[in-house]
């Protein structure tokens, strides 16, 4: 017998909610970002990557680095051919990833008290903040909360 679905779910998502929904079916899974991350410093051997992610196994590295390659986020060249070995960086947009990163680093750190690596200001070393601006208007949108209405995710 099949269960009918409530009308909430059969409601398509909100524009944002389809490109986040696209957005974590490549990197939604409890290490994806940690390897986008620790690619964005550059590329790397799998030996490397298992150094600097201690608490993960090599089949689940592996898996990972596959959906990776496969969601054209990471690309892997070869090294070494007996036995293969490969080299694994960023494409560019796995490399796009980087602020959206950085925003949520800053996040968490914020909800858990340890200190945020936020990028500063070289001139005087201000912590610099993220503003929404439409550079049509060659404006800056104040609150986005407030303009909601204006704001379109494409």
């Amino acid at each position: 017998m099949r269960r009918k679905m409530s009308a909430s779910l059969q409601r398509p998502l909100a524009p944002a909610a389809e490109g986040l929904t696209e957005a974590l079916a490549l990197v939604g899974d409890r290490w994806s970002l940690a390897i986008v991350a620790i690619l964005l410093e550059g590329p790397l051997r799998f030996g490397e990557l298992e150094e600097r992610l201690t608490a993960i196994s090599a089949n689940v590295l592996s898996q990972r680095l596959r959906a990776l390659q496969a969601g054209g986020l990471l690309a892997a060249s070869p090294y070494s051919r007996r036995p293969t070995r490969y080299l694994y960086e960023l494409t560019g947009a796995g490399r796009e990833l980087a602020g959206p990163l950085r925003l949520l680093a800053q996040w968490g750190s914020r909800r858990t008290g340890l200190p945020s690596q936020e990028p500063r200001h070289a001139a005087c070393d201000t912590p610099l903040e993220l503003r929404w601006y439409c550079p049509l208007c060659d404006e800056h949108v104040e609150d986005p909360l407030d303009a909601a209405e204006d704001l379109v995710f494409a």
